[in-house]
């Protein structure tokens, strides 16, 4: 299959674009024309055929053309009936002339729209003499460094190296790429000259480098934030480590850090530019990793109770194959506890010789000695985390091995057996930091009035259950196994403190009666029925007890459940077969990555708090969480293997890729690329997707790059993440095969942008802001209770959140108002606006036309000279912005007041409710409404809703500071409150907020056919 010429420098687009292409030109009134479009051979022209307009009017002068828009950023992209139909990475704007006319372009491709924006971008800033610049600079870096590298080679100083060390040398620069395909690289280049060696040249080593190890799509953004240069200087590095990166507190010696350490070339290194070569190093480094590096040590609270965190837990860990026949093994144990497992399974029968072994009964699993899953236990139990580690002990012995389990136990693990009983005065469970070091057994338990060396308890036997299930030839009919009743020695009971095994019989009884130290073991099926029928029971009853959930014995593959299902619940244990790989696994290895490995994940506050509303099976936004909008571009892939296994089409692979959320229902979405087809080693796939996060804390995002075949898809890699660990900007993704290995040099390149993050200690990531007209706005509302004292009290509270959401919107409304003049998308953040704004500023003598008075803590513009009328639309609207940002600031603390002083209010009422309820003669499903309600209402009153406005505010501000320093736009250097305010805030974020387009102005622009 032929494929195109690979563009690769400004001169490949600036030929292409001689040669001419088909674009589809869109005007306002949703007509699309599709136009040949080619620039004229002295570059001093873009034409357009076939047209109405006379031949020397449909064109539009080179250097008539203002800027160049990338994406549907003008009113007429944004206002036309066919928008959607366009895809953003297809879409670029040319805007010309004195009165800022746009002509907006369609191509076929996003590549084709990248050679025509960097083309012209090239040709505005040097005019007649962009080919000269090129020639001048192109390659200069590259082509030193290589001279360099190849001279040390060529020892001898023969002018030539062997074909082999050219090989060798190449591979070394650029691992991923194949040898047998740079060797025939360098055949086909001998081949075109006629030349039959084994030696190779200088020249003809660079220009093979050139050709297998350019990435065009990291040249475009080379290109794209280096001002139209073949490199980033210092100040071009550290503009695009703020706005794209969402680096904090760059400074120019952090760009110079960066060059020295990614830059090859010396000429690089010594004037403080990072090259092509230097900016792909750059991105393919661990400091370009989608993994927020924060989340690698353990970074969250962990002094809350045990039942307010996710537990990595194991299922029938001696397990190293299926479940009914599979062999048992002390290797699954060194495996889970390696991967930061917190919760391992010992299923333990009698043995031969009085030595107690694990296996799962009832089937024909082979066996392990009891005593030397011990001695592993505690070899490895605190090897990848330091915090408690519960042995899952379901006890079948008799009662002289059950002495010789309680020896072994207490000579091989000694102190680190947590042996202290609960204090019957707490409420909750005690903390993983309380507990670090310790191990905690959970199993059956004497009472505790027994003081007999032995006593009668009933017996835990998943085995029998899924023996018993088998026998019934597969029938999903929920079969209950007597319980049996067997002898348990004290000696062992005692070890059992804090993880007491109970039966579950249901909510309502376990709410009177259950004891926080007591914790109940779920079937799968079970607790999926509890899931669907009592949702908002589960997650209350999670919020103060432990709940572990097994996989069903109907899964005599050791299949997995999804783990997904019962964490929505709040489930804290739910046990993984982690022998099986696949996508259950994934999920279960990609979530606990977070906190730094430790194995125990804190759960959203929402389903900790006491007096909170969440139910599990929400379909819609959860109360009290707004919203966030995640925005990922897959641009490219590198060096996908071929699948394992697969040889119906030889050494082609035809990637695609597939985004997918994981999360509440509401939040579960998935979309793939296109296929490019016979392209494995750097196929461009350039699509943006958008997903809406309604629970941000309980996200994941899986990526998976599978091979199209007619046949059936095959899978070539994965890697899942937890949403709250992704990280803005340009990264690069490791691929991860089946069994959860590194796939050596595989990656997917992104974009990420997402709006306005939350969380503590992290960099500001890049905001969205929505415009939403007053009429179309959703208030938050109270539901009524029914309860007369306490719905006068929630009545009070619809004022202040109106005003609260009224304040927050129209700062939001002001924003997005302003960058859709600035030519940005909603995505950009301030500082971009205000970095493309700035030509605008600039008269023809290089004098600015306006400056900004950072002295103020509201920055204000000054006009310098006459301002022509789009601008001064520009400034009007910055201004408002501005003005909208200071009455958020100066009026939320009051609003916020009111609210609190409501939610306090409301909150004396909470014990005395059902009583309350109960005199207004309320009942039954009434009464638990009633009470639904209330929680709901204080959830919604805690949610505080200009919290995060603030902090975009403030964020903002500081934004335009440091942009109009950065553009040389100010009049003074900073002398009020908001330097030192926004230096002491250096991580402020923006408030979420969900994506709804309704534009409400409208800038006519029109073009000609």
């Amino acid at each position: 299959m032929p494929t195109e010429k690979k563009i690769s420098s400004a001169s490949d687009c600036i030929n292409s674009m001689v040669d001419g292409s088909e674009l589809r030109k869109v005007r306002s009134n949703s007509r699309v024309y599709h136009r040949y479009f080619l620039l004229d051979a002295d570059m001093q022209s873009l034409r357009w055929e076939p047209s109405k307009k006379e031949s020397d009017k449909a064109k539009i002068d080179v250097k008539s053309v203002k800027e160049v828009r990338t994406g549907k950023n003008t009113d007429t992209f944004r206002t036309n009936g066919i928008s959607d139909q366009i895809s953003e990475d297809c879409a670029f704007s040319i805007i010309y002339g004195e009165n800022y006319e746009s002509l907006d372009l369609v191509a076929n491709s996003a590549d084709i729209a990248n050679v025509w924006v960097t083309g012209l971008r090239y040709l505005i800033s040097y005019g007649k003499h962009t080919l000269n610049m090129i020639q001048s600079s192109q390659d200069n870096m590259r082509a030193s460094w290589l001279g360099d590298l190849f001279d040390e080679a060529d020892s001898t100083g023969r002018k030539c190296i062997s074909l082999c060390m050219a090989v060798q040398m190449i591979k070394k620069l650029s691992p991923g790429v194949k040898n047998v395909k740079i060797e025939l690289k360098f055949k086909e280049l001998h081949k075109s000259k006629e030349k039959s060696s084994t030696e190779v040249t200088k020249e003809q080593f660079i220009e093979v480098f050139h050709d297998l190890c350019t990435r065009p799509e990291i040249y475009f953004l080379l290109v794209q934030f280096s001002s139209n240069k073949e490199f980033l200087d210092t100040k071009d590095l550290m503009i695009f480590l703020e706005a794209e990166q969402g680096m904090a507190k760059v400074s120019e010696e952090i760009s110079v850090d960066v060059i020295q350490k990614y830059e090859p070339s010396k000429e690089g290194q010594l004037k403080g530019w990072l090259s092509l070569d230097g900016f792909t190093n750059y991105l393919m480094s661990a400091d370009c990793h989608i993994f927020d590096p924060e989340q690698k040590t353990v970074c969250q609270d962990m002094n809350q109770p045990l039942s307010h965190y996710y537990i990595n837990s194991s299922h029938n860990t001696y397990l190293i194959e299926d479940q009914f026949r599979g062999p048992s093994d002390i290797t699954g144990y060194i495996r889970a506890l390696k991967m930061g497992c917190r919760s391992v399974e010992l299923d333990v029968w009698d043995g031969p010789d009085n030595e107690p072994v694990i296996y799962t009964g009832h089937t024909m699993t082979s066996q392990i000695v009891f005593r030397n899953v011990i001695d592993i236990i505690n070899k490895y139990a605190f090897v990848a985390s330091e915090f408690p580690l519960i042995l899952c002990l379901e006890n079948h012995c008799s009662l002289n091995q059950q002495k010789v389990m309680f020896q072994h136990l207490k000579k091989i693990l000694g102190d680190k057996i947590h042996t202290e009983s609960p204090n019957i005065e707490d409420s909750y469970l005690p903390s993983p930091s309380d507990l670090k070091g310790k191990i905690l057994v959970k199993g059956k338990k004497l009472p505790s009035n027994c003081n007999e060396p032995e006593g009668e308890v009933t017996d835990e036997d998943e085995g029998a259950e899924m023996s018993q299930r088998v026998n019934n030839e597969g029938s999903e009919q929920q079969t209950v196994v007597p319980p049996k009743k067997f002898q348990l020695s004290k000696d062992l009971s005692d070890m059992v403190t804090l993880c007491k095994s109970v039966h579950f019989k249901d909510f309502q009884t376990a709410f009177q009666n259950q004891k926080h130290w007591e914790l109940c073991s779920f079937n799968e099926v079970f607790a999926s029925r509890c899931a669907t029928d009592h949702p908002g029971d589960f997650v209350n009853y999670n919020k103060k007890f432990l709940a572990r959930v097994y996989p069903s014995p109907m899964r005599i593959d050791s299949s997995n459940m999804n783990p997904q299902d019962f964490w929505k619940c709040g489930c804290q244990v739910v046990a993984m077969n982690y022998q099986t790989p696949g996508l259950m696994m994934d999920l279960n290895i990609g979530w606990f990555r977070q906190n730094g490995n430790c194995g125990y994940v804190l759960r959203p506050a929402i389903m900790r708090e006491e007096v909170s509303y969440f139910s599990a099976n929400t379909k819609d936004s959860v109360p009290g969480v707004s919203p966030q909008l995640l925005h990922i571009k897959i641009i490219s892939g590198q060096n996908l293997p071929k699948p394992k296994g697969s040889g119906a089409k030889g050494d082609v692979v035809d990637p695609y890729v597939y985004v997918e959320i994981h999360g509440i229902p509401a939040d579960c979405a998935e979309q793939r690329t296109k296929t490019v087809r016979q392209n494995g080693d750097n196929p461009i796939f350039d699509e943006s997707f958008e997903f809406q996060i309604n629970l941000p804390e309980l996200a994941m995002v899986r990526f998976v790059v599978l091979d199209d075949d007619y046949i059936g898809d095959e899978f070539i890699g994965q890697y899942t993440i937890p949403f709250e660990c992704i990280q803005p900007g340009f990264r690069h993704i490791p691929l991860q095969s089946l069994t959860g290995e590194v796939l050596p040099h595989a990656w997917v390149f992104v974009h990420v942008a997402i709006t306005n993050r939350r969380g503590g200690g992290k960099p500001h990531k890049r905001g969205l802001s929505v415009r939403k007209s007053k009429r179309g706005r959703e208030y938050a509302t109270m539901r009524i209770l029914l309860i007369k004292a306490v719905d006068e009290v929630f009545k009070s509270a619809a004022l202040p959140l109106r005003e609260a959401t009224d304040l927050r919107e129209n700062m939001q409304n002001a924003i997005v108002l302003f960058k859709e003049l600035c030519g940005l998308s909603a995505l950009a953040n301030l500082k971009q606006c205000i970095l493309a704004l700035s030509p605008r500023l600039t008269g023809p003598e290089g004098t600015p036309l306006l400056l900004f008075n950072l002295g103020e803590q509201y920055p204000s513009v000054e006009p310098q000279s006459l301002l022509p009328e789009v601008l001064k639309k520009v400034i009007s609207a910055y201004e408002t912005m501005i003005q909208m940002s200071r009455t958020l600031l100066e009026n939320s603390d009051a609003v916020y007041d009111r609210i609190l002083q409501v939610q306090k209010t409301a909150m004396e009422f909470h014990e005395n409710l059902h009583e309350m309820a109960v005199k207004e003669g309320l009942k039954g499903r009434k009464l638990h409404k009633s009470v639904e309600s209330f929680t709901w209402n204080i959830t919604i009153l805690k949610a505080d809703l200009l919290k995060h406005a603030r902090a975009e505010a403030l964020e903002n501000l500081k934004q335009i500071h440091y942009a109009a320093l950065t553009c040389n736009l100010c009049r003074e250097a900073p002398t009020g409150s908001l330097g030192s305010e926004s230096r002491a805030r250096p991580n402020l974020q923006a408030i979420p907020e969900k994506a709804v387009a309704e534009d409400d102005h409208d800038i006519a622009t029109d073009d000609d056919n």
